[in-house]
């Protein structure tokens, strides 16, 4: 703690809200406020910390920094926690729950964290009381965090104690609900309190349980979304300043506005007579449903009363896949409603799916990467003044024809045509309509082609990557050869140019395989080995279909029979169809993505491969390897291709292929079964085997075996190799 009662604090709120947080934070007092990558980081007396937990919109927790150490082991963290004085903190009479998060040298899982982090405050309390407190996981009279960079832990009391959206209105919610300090966040980033402060009008014309519509009247009349919860975990602190806490709750309440309209400006309509009755209770428990409207009324019979307003909405995406038809319709619809009756209107879309914003049809002016819990969705905001709404056009020309006849893109044709024939042969020979047919094989024309075919028809696709240039090469040169390379392929592969797509694909150790570059959300059907796989051209880095893993997903299929399948960093579960083909007897994936896992549930159905022997998990693969083996799970057959590098903010930490693997490889195989298989592949460029991995496991470099022809010029394009247990 700081001198002259001030306390440094940190406070959380979902990822793509902290810019909100910090703005909040200052507004309530705070100083020194910086934001961070986990949160926001203040200074400020108990009072500013209570305020933030009482009138923060976004905030999830508001944690009270007591003490740093350093541990390089779980013992010594037991020690250095267990010196702290205690006694100030936490009663011994009472209840306790200990979180730990964060990537530590020694500790590999959080609830063996904070097992040590309860058994050093609890042995401390016991030496000087005598006793000590019981454990309550739920609403306990303290709650203590402690979060590991590195070796660098920060220990905190929380003085939420549960999440601060749990503003204790809502007692009943629809499926999928949006959390309340989300919705409030989607209202404050769309400019609501500014609208609703000069009159405007809200709307939510798919309300579900009613929070959007019940988060924007809690704006409105300037309630504190905190003023209906009955518990914060600061009450149980031994530090806790009640004479403090009932000034700030008395401020708050008086500045409630006893009216914000003489009828409801405030409204709600679902097609769901159930929505409606649930959004209306939650409405009455938050005190604000004289203000407020909800009524049955299906999405087409939207309507503005007022000129000017915002109807922000979170349309159904389509989690199973029978609800994904119907999610592109509703989005579609929408875009409708909003052309046709809206205009001079704001609008704010939040959607789980992002390919699903483009059925809109309206080009938003802004879009915002949020999250919703651990599901990653974007804030699409419109504005549909006069003048301002925008369609989606017509893409410029990729090929510019005056470049065909130039001498170097002659020869590059003349090179292209020659691996078209050859390579051509060889996959029709083979029955393989998905190739590589160039690969930089001339170093000034740097670009990657592969061909893909639809699986129903002789249609085609080129899928063309090209490799960034060196920072040396004049960006002139670049943009004429790519220009030359382009101008030939219509001609040499007899494609149209609109079956034509460009990539840039940066050159680096370290790779981006899970980039997000659009969302048109254009979906084609491709075969492979008898399979078919949905794949998308336009709106990622890559398809959805790794096409030098041809080889390596025959093998797994032919290993898979009767076989429990564990497919890591799963993507788009490829991988899994093959294993599902080769009649596995169940199959688990797990990947970080939700859109993947989507994409992969769609392609096992595809084949007709559906059914509740395949799981799809979204979690970060290494936490979830940690609780598997925990539990005691087990499987035969794994497949661990982890990405080159991640930073993803949705994981801890940062991932990196080289420095992890030894790591990645002995979690999965603490989950394989006696005599199993694990399958670990990598498309680093540069990667070496961690030597400490072929002394522990019987490891077979399966790398040449896997290679396909089509690839055989890009020897380190992958490599993989296959592991069991000595």
């Amino acid at each position: 703690m700081a001198a002259r009662g001030l306390m440094r604090f940190l406070a959380s709120s979902p990822r793509g809200f902290g810019d909100l947080l910090a703005a909040e934070l200052v507004a309530l007092g705070a100083t020194e406020v910086r934001e961070r990558t986990l949160g926001v980081d203040f200074t400020g007396s108990v009072d500013v910390a209570y305020r933030a937990c009482l009138e923060s919109r976004v905030a999830s927790r508001v944690f009270l920094e007591i003490a740093r150490v350093r541990a390089d082991s779980a013992d010594a963290l037991y020690g250095a926690l267990r010196a702290l004085p205690w006694s100030e903190h936490v009663d011994p009479d009472r209840t306790l729950a200990c979180d730990f998060s964060g990537r530590h040298p020694a500790i590999h899982h959080t609830r063996f964290g904070a097992q040590r982090v309860k058994d050093a405050i609890c042995d401390a309390l016991r030496e000087a009381h005598g006793h000590r407190p019981d454990i309550a996981l739920e609403r306990p009279a303290v709650r203590v965090h402690a979060h590991a960079h590195g070796a660098e832990v920060t220990v905190s009391i929380d003085l939420a104690g549960e999440g601060l959206h749990r503003r204790g209105y809502r007692e009943r919610a629809l499926e999928a609900p949006l959390r309340e300090n989300v919705a409030a966040g989607l209202l404050l980033r769309a400019g609501w309190p500014a609208l609703a402060a000069d009159g405007a009008e809200l709307l939510d014309p798919m309300c579900g349980s009613g929070t959007i519509v019940i988060e924007g009247a809690l704006i409105a009349a300037d309630r504190a979304p905190g003023l209906g919860r009955e518990y914060f975990g600061f009450l149980g602190w031994k530090g806790h300043d009640a004479a403090a806490w009932s000034r700030v709750r008395a401020a708050a309440e008086a500045r409630v506005r006893p009216h914000i309209g003489a009828s409801p400006r405030l409204r709600g309509s679902d097609i769901d007579a159930r929505a409606v009755q649930v959004a209306r209770g939650n409405a009455a428990r938050a005190g604000i449903a004289p203000w407020v409207d909800f009524v049955q009324a299906p999405l087409a019979e939207a309507r503005p009363v007022t000129p000017r307003g915002l109807l922000c909405v979170n349309p159904p995406y389509g989690v199973r896949l029978e609800d994904r038809e119907r999610a592109r319709d509703l989005h579609r619809e929408l875009g409708s409603v909003l052309r046709a009756h809206f205009a001079g209107w704001r609008a704010a879309v939040i959607t789980g799916a992002p390919d699903l914003g483009v059925e809109i049809g309206l080009r938003a002016q802004r879009t915002h990467a949020v999250w919703n819990g651990a599901i990653e969705c974007r804030l699409l905001r419109f504005d549909l003044a006069a003048g301002q709404v925008r369609e989606f056009g017509r893409p410029r020309p990729l090929i510019d024809p005056a470049r065909r006849d130039t001498p170097g893109a002659r020869m590059f044709g003349n090179r292209l045509a020659k691996n078209a024939k050859r390579l051509g042969d060889w996959a029709a020979k083979a029955g393989i309509g998905c190739y590589r047919v160039y690969d930089a094989d001339m170093p000034e024309y740097a670009f990657a082609i592969d061909l893909y075919t639809a699986a129903d028809a002789p249609t085609r696709w080129a899928y063309v990557q090209e490799y960034a240039a060196p920072r040396e090469i004049e960006a002139e040169a670049v943009r004429r050869r790519r220009s030359e390379a382009l101008s030939v392929l219509p001609d040499v592969l007899a494609l149209p140019e609109s079956h034509i797509h460009l990539r840039t694909r940066r050159r680096t150790a370290r790779g981006e395989q899970y980039e997000k570059e659009a969302s048109r959300g254009e979906f084609h059907i491709v075969a492979e080995g008898g399979l078919r796989f949905r794949v998308n051209f336009t709106d990622y880095l890559d398809t959805g279909l790794f096409l030098d893993h041809r080889l390596t997903r025959a093998r797994l299929r032919d290993a898979a029979a009767r076989k429990r399948f564990l497919n890591l960093f799963a993507y788009t579960g490829s991988a899994t169809v093959y294993a599902a083909a080769g009649r596995a007897r169940t199959t688990t994936s797990v990947d970080l993505s939700r859109t993947y896992l989507d994409w992969a549930q769609e392609n096992l159905a595809a084949n007709a491969l559906t059914g509740r022997q395949h799981r799809f998990i979204q979690a970060d693969c290494r936490e979830w390897l940690a609780e598997a083996a925990r539990l005691g799970e087990q499987f035969d057959l794994v497949f661990l291709d982890p990405p080159t590098f991640s930073n993803s903010k949705r994981m801890q930490g940062v991932h990196d292929v080289q420095r992890d693997h030894a790591a990645l490889i002995d979690a999965g195989m603490r989950v394989l079964a006696p005599g199993g298989l694990l399958v670990f592949s990598t498309n680093a460029q540069k990667f070496r085997l961690d030597p400490q991995v072929a002394e522990r496991y019987d490891v077979r470099d399966i790398t040449r075996a896997t290679l396909p022809e089509d690839f055989a010029r890009n020897s380190r394009i992958h490599t993989c190799f296959e592991i069991r247990a000595r």
